[in-house]
């Protein structure tokens, strides 16, 4: 097939695509029933609401640019449908979590692979003092304190698919030390009565949606949820297998520790009443320095743009003591680096069997946050995630609700069509559903003949990649 002849067939199928992809309409409707308060029906707001996401550009998707951008909308409907309203966001979440979960289950059933449960938070920076949740905090997303509100996400990942499907709010100790603040958000009286950290929250998500019947294989997060025993506990008494990443400075035993309380070394002062470990502990990054080559073996993960991506993947039996038990943790450390001359390393623990997964499937569980951080980026980027303006309780949860049915649409699509499309995108898909309602058809010609060049180009860029890697692996 010549060049142009091919062309002609991607552009065909681009225009195909974007035709095929605006069924947002028949999409909502699926949720109908969650917009419905006694007899009045929210589903056109909730549909309004949804392309003002799709459609506002990045930093501006408020409902004040939805009502100049989506046609016959109107901001008081929009402020009474997040802030006010009683529909039932609680119900649209659980749905559109189970509808990601068969999404994926199906999908797994085509490419063999397990589907993650991941836990990360993602911060959203913020003026003023009122919107609730908000206070100087440890902001990710520009790794510093900042004003900010926090909110702890779980996400399904399958392969190279990622959707968020729950959230909480993180309330700091100020805000529950302060009832008026609390009372002006409209926080439930239940929900700011008693401090919760995120890891708390994480498994409070984790335990709802084994409720709603998502089905998934691992949990995943980072260290913050590596890190906490508590966590990592109730994961093991749901009999829960999870891969969480530690933090470097993280000790543990290279062999089954004892404990005992050791003896006093002479009669004067208090006699020792702590349990001492008969072994010392060692860091995770200086037991990295100390383990031989032949220890390592070499994995290849996923193909990326400038290649392959290769990983040394190191997995043993270790043990964890929270320095309380009376016995310590029998663990599994996956430690991975990058294969560059200034190796990338990190640092994960499973409560699985060392030999119970290859060294290339708990590379594979480590890592799948990958597209999960693409997840958060997409959500930020192209669906205005960051963007609302709103100080409720209320409306941070509505928001998101909507939020994760765009999620689900887009991913939805991906699925569908990237088979005929490979290089299709998120941000393609979003481009093509707006284009597709509010473009001319030589508007939607021009896009999809833009998308074409550049799926061009990017395709010989990773040619040329994976050329140069092949080259330099034979040498």
């Amino acid at each position: 097939m010549s060049q142009s002849q091919s062309d002609k067939k991607n552009f065909d199928r681009i225009i195909k695509i974007s035709r095929s992809i605006n069924k947002i309409k028949l999409f909502a409707n699926n949720y109908k029933s969650h917009f419905k308060v006694y007899r009045r029906d929210n589903t056109q707001v909730a549909i309004n609401y949804l392309k003002g996401l799709f459609f506002c550009p990045k930093g501006e998707a408020n409902m004040e640019r939805m009502e100049e951008e989506v046609y016959q909308s109107e901001y008081r409907a929009y402020q009474h449908f997040i802030s006010n309203s009683k529909w039932d966001w609680q119900g649209l979440q659980e749905q559109v979590a189970q509808d990601t979960s068969k999404l994926l289950l199906q999908q797994k059933a085509q490419n063999g692979l397990p589907i993650g449960y991941v836990v990360d938070e993602s911060s959203h920076r913020k003026k003023g003092t009122k919107s609730v949740g908000v206070g100087r905090q440890y902001a990710g997303v520009i790794g510093k304190v900042d004003n900010c509100q926090v909110g702890v996400y779980a996400s399904l990942v399958n392969g190279t698919s990622a959707s968020l499907i729950n959230e909480r709010i993180f309330l700091p100790k100020s805000w529950m030390t302060n009832k008026e603040k609390c009372e002006e958000a409209k926080i439930p009286e239940e929900e700011c009565c008693e401090f919760k950290t995120k890891p708390e929250l994480a498994l409070a998500m984790i335990k709802q949606d084994i409720e709603r019947g998502v089905v998934f294989d691992w949990i995943g997060g980072d260290g913050l949820y590596g890190h906490n025993t508590e966590l990592c506990n109730g994961l093991e008494e749901m009999e829960l297998f999870y891969v969480l990443d530690v933090h470097k400075d993280e000790k543990v035993y290279l062999q089954e520790p004892t404990f005992s309380v050791p003896e006093a070394k002479s009669g004067k002062g208090r006699k020792p009443s702590k349990m001492q470990p008969d072994v010392k502990p060692v860091r995770l990054d200086n037991l990295t320095k100390s383990i031989p080559e032949e220890l390592w073996q070499k994995e290849e993960i996923r193909d990326t743009v400038k290649g392959k991506l290769y990983l040394w993947v190191h997995k043993r039996t270790v043990w964890s003591w929270d320095g309380k038990s009376e016995k310590a943790k029998k663990r599994v450390l996956i430690i991975t680096k990058t294969t560059d001359s200034k190796p990338k390393v990190k640092y994960s623990v499973s409560n699985g069997e060392v030999d119970a997964y290859t060294h290339k499937e708990y590379a594979y569980f480590v890592s799948q946050r990958y597209w999960v951080e693409r997840a958060f980026d997409n959500a930020k980027n192209e669906l205005g995630m960051s963007d609302y303006q709103i100080r409720k309780w209320q409306s941070w949860h509505t928001h998101h609700a909507i939020l994760m049915m765009a999620s689900l649409y887009i991913t939805e699509q991906l699925i569908e069509n990237t088979k005929d499309v490979p290089l299709l995108s998120f941000r393609d898909a979003r481009i093509l559903i707006v284009s597709n309602i509010c473009a001319t058809q030589v508007e939607l010609e021009r896009k999809a003949m833009q998308m074409l060049k550049r799926h061009r180009k990017r395709k010989a860029d990773i040619d040329y990649a994976h050329y140069k890697q092949k080259e330099k692996l034979k040498s």
